[in-house]
């Protein structure tokens, strides 16, 4: 079916997302649709690619997987297409679990997750998916700020986000689920 309009009040599931094929791309929270940023800027793909291939090649031969959007994440305790009410679209997953990979992406928590901010999905990025991301257990999650530079980095102790930790253009990031991984910022926000 095309999609133009949603009914108000009106929960939606996965198996409604599978039927839709409005050439859009659609997040599920809650059973509410979100449209996603048609067209992300520059700045957003070249730091995504960036990431991307410092993730693939630290990855190479270990049995965890990167995937970049659009790449579906479902979190969900169930299984059934009709009782899955949370499908997201992160910018970079990380899986570790290959069980979680089938076709259609990651049925269950990703172990790292990565948010680019757009200025349309700022709010929904930093509050409404870190509690969402908490709550199905996302050990790692990062809020990217492409503008300011920064990342906000939030990581799950006891089933809870403790206060994150801030990394400028400058820092070295340690990624916490791997023992021997840290990123140089500087190469992922380029020279200017």
């Amino acid at each position: 079916m095309s999609i133009t309009k949603f009914e108000p009040d009106t929960k939606y599931s996965y198996r409604d997302y599978l039927r839709w094929n409005d050439d859009q791309r659609w997040e599920l929270i809650d059973g509410i649709p979100h449209n996603m940023t048609p067209a992300p800027s520059t700045k957003h793909q070249i730091i995504l690619r960036e990431l991307l291939v410092e993730f693939a090649v630290y990855l190479r031969g270990k049995p965890c997987e990167v995937f970049g959007a659009p790449f579906d994440v479902r979190l969900s305790a169930s299984e059934q297409n009709e009782e899955i009410f949370n499908v997201v679209q992160p910018d970079i997953s990380v899986v570790c679990d290959k069980k979680k990979i089938d076709e259609k992406g990651c049925k269950g928590a990703p172990d790292l997750i990565v948010e680019i901010l757009s200025p349309s999905t700022a709010k929904k990025d930093k509050a409404t998916k870190k509690k969402l991301y908490e709550t199905y257990g996302v050990k790692e999650y990062w809020v990217l700020d492409p503008l300011n530079e920064n990342i906000e980095v939030f990581v799950l102790n006891e089933a809870k986000y403790g206060e994150s930790q801030i990394y400028g253009k400058d820092d070295q990031l340690k990624v916490s689920i791997f023992e021997d991984l840290t990123i140089d910022l500087d190469s992922i926000f380029g020279k200017e």
